[in-house]
């Protein structure tokens, strides 16, 4: 890694750094009040949306810290990508950075860590598993005896919360920093947490006495919508022939099979799609990413594993093909689209079976209780997000404790009233029709129950919407289910409203999926509420309707 011509000496004035190193000639949003708490020597927690400019918040203040004679900073980060092409821009803008990771070799890592040890580089990223080691604290152990550390800059601190949606334990460990170093000034940056996580964070790392920035939450340019997931390939294809042809997006999938499934399906329809997966060998996911980045109009088909700290400026959409985990994950893995400004598209399709899956997860994992219900929460959230027949930006950014049209980061004294349609979602461009479904779902626990009753034994959502709709299948002759009370007593309704009603009565817990017993529903104690009455379940009466297309132009 050789040594870039340096600019790492000059003017500490962050405005002037801004200018000079970075080409911009003004700080956006609360960027200049970060900068300039960091640069004193205070510390910092910030939310930042994706695309919102987190990365300077911490380079100007490490580089106005190491003209002013301060040392090295250190940049901890879990994502080997990030640091290259961190360390690649900043080489490109003549500041001294370098990375020590898996990617380097014995002498490479030895000549960084020299080149640490004797203060000449501006940057140094790490991951945490390697600042925690012996050898790394002691190489700061050096650096704070002379005086020569300037900064701890802790990137994706969501990470260290096991309520965020990506905790990593190792960055627990990161206490050590402040306990080891306690004059050192720290700035902890995340795009997403909600205030159970932003709690975490603080008592974690230890930054009772940070000052806080929390920016708005909003990415006006993004427009959002959620449909029915009916054939998720065909709807998929036909969102990008309409609305991005020959453009660049992601989708994500939740496992690496359907990723390469679905990368072929649109390669065969002749998208540009490559895929993206922990399970590549590591010199083709190298060679997709390089491509998705340099080449225009690719569609990168990815599990989460791609992402995080790929900064393509112009993602045209984001589409997601299986239900995220939270909102965290939605929000930031949506937020990679339209970094430059200009409108993207955010792009979700789900349905029944990808409540039971995420249900079944939770329910499954070895986590205790306590974990298991934040999780439950956090995912009754999303549904929520994705049942919506109101704004969903307004739902989102609640989710966030933001106010539409009121935004955290406003000016002081600047008022505003708070706004309940944001005119570019799905359903505020085109208002769901309502149903009430009540007695549906009344019904459909009906025949749950009695159906268990009669047989002794659980049934799938697919038999249950049989007996309910009055169908006479070769399954329902078996078990002599065309007996039961309940036969036939919701034929008035399609099995699409019928599981839309389930897919309400899962996500408020009043239908329960019995994942070791072949999917099988059954009732819970939540269900006598809904039985009496006394929770309404009202739905949208269809979202699989695609929208108008939209000319090139109207974009």
């Amino acid at each position: 890694m050789s040594s870039p011509h340096s600019l790492d000496s000059g003017s500490t004035a962050p405005l002037a750094i801004l200018r000079e190193v970075f080409g911009y000639e003004a700080f956006r949003g609360p960027q200049a009040a970060i900068v300039d708490q960091v640069t004193a020597g205070g510390d910092a927690l910030v939310l930042m949306p994706t695309g919102g400019g987190k990365s300077l918040c911490y380079q100007i203040p490490a580089i106005a810290r190491a003209r002013a004679g301060h040392g090295v900073s250190i940049v901890v980060s879990p994502l080997i990508a990030l640091m290259h092409d961190q360390v690649g821009a900043l080489h490109e803008a003549g500041v001294s950075a370098a990375f020590l990771n898996s990617t380097l070799d014995w002498q490479e890592a030895l000549d960084v860590e020299r080149r640490t040890a004797r203060a000449e580089l501006t940057l140094l990223y790490a991951a945490p598993e390697r600042v925690n080691t012996p050898r790394f604290l002691e190489l700061l152990d050096g650096l704070a005896a002379r005086g020569k550390l300037a900064l701890f800059a802790i990137d994706e601190a969501h990470c260290v919360s096991q309520w965020g949606h990506d905790f990593r334990p190792e960055y627990r460990a990161l206490a050590v920093l402040h306990e080891r170093y306690p004059a050192v000034p720290r700035i902890a940056l995340t795009a997403t947490a909600d205030a159970l996580t932003r709690a975490d964070i603080v008592e974690r790392l230890q930054l009772q006495d940070a000052r806080q920035f929390v920016s708005s939450f909003d990415r006006p340019n993004i427009r959002y919508a959620i449909v029915e997931k009916k054939d998720a390939s065909t709807q998929l294809l036909r969102f990008i022939e309409r609305e991005h042809e020959g453009e660049a997006g992601v989708v994500y999938c939740q496992s690496r099979k359907r990723v390469e499934e679905v990368a072929q399906m649109l390669a065969d329809a002749g998208v540009n799609a490559l895929p993206y997966h922990a399970g590549l060998d590591a010199a083709v996911r190298q060679r997709h990413q390089d491509r998705f980045l340099r080449e225009e109009g690719i569609v990168m088909v990815a599990t989460i594993a791609f992402g995080m700290g790929i900064d393509k400026p112009d993602v045209r959409f984001v589409a997601h093909l299986d239900l995220p985990k939270n909102i965290e994950g939605y929000y930031q893995e949506t937020g990679r689209g339209g970094r430059d400004g200009l409108p993207a598209d955010a792009w979700m399709a789900y349905g029944l079976q990808d409540v039971v899956n995420q249900r079944r997860m939770i329910d499954e994992s070895p986590a205790a209780e306590e974990f298991k219900q934040v999780m439950r929460g956090k995912l009754d959230a999303l549904l929520a997000l994705a049942e919506a027949t109101d704004c969903r930006r307004v739902r989102l950014l609640a989710y966030f404790d933001e106010t539409y049209g009121m935004p955290p980061d406003a000016p002081e004294g600047e008022e505003r009233a708070p706004l309940m349609h944001c005119g570019s979602c799905d359903n505020c461009l085109s208002p769901p029709a309502v149903w009430d479904g009540t007695d549906a779902a009344r019904k459909l626990l009906s025949t749950i129950y009695r159906v268990q009753q009669q047989s002794g034994i659980g049934f799938g959502a697919g038999h249950i919407m049989d007996i309910l709709r009055g169908k006479p299948t070769d399954k329902v002759k078996q078990f002599f289910h065309e007996r039961v009370s309940t036969f036939g007593i919701g034929a008035e309704y399609s099995e699409t409203q019928l599981r839309g009603v389930l897919r309400q009565l899962i996500a408020i817990g009043a239908v329960e999926v019995d994942a070791e017993k072949f999917n099988t529903l059954r009732l819970t104690d939540g269900s006598r509420a809904v039985l009496r009455g006394e929770v309404p379940v009202r739905l949208r009466e269809s979202v699989s309707q695609p929208a108008p297309r939209r000319s090139r132009r109207e974009r």
